[in-house]
């Protein structure tokens, strides 16, 4: 990771939360999980600071930078922010137990 401070709270600023839709519940069983992550963070740096974070062992991470979104409150029309979404697949056996319900 280039030029980013290597402490906790600055690792926990880049995973903004975790994802707990029901798709997201859904995906638990294959020990997939989904997070809300900073834009500009790689997959390689996400895998990092998860792996740094949760003390678990990750294999593989899939991104999708959402589009922007439309909001009307009224006469104004404004946009939503933009955000990423990170599912990570962990290695069998392994589960992050603050997730689980």
């Amino acid at each position: 990771m280039k030029n980013k401070i290597l402490d906790l709270g600055n690792l926990l600023k880049l995973i903004k939360y975790p994802l707990v839709t029901e798709k997201a519940i859904s995906l638990y069983t294959s020990q997939q999980y989904t997070f809300i992550v900073d834009r500009n963070l790689s997959k390689v740096e996400i895998k990092f600071l998860l792996e740094k974070v949760l003390e678990v062992t990750i294999l593989s991470v899939n991104t999708c930078n959402l589009p922007i979104k439309l909001k009307r409150i009224g006469k104004s029309i404004g946009k939503k922010p933009r955000y990423k979404k990170a599912y990570i697949t962990l290695q069998k056996g392994q589960t992050i137990s603050i997730l689980n319900i």
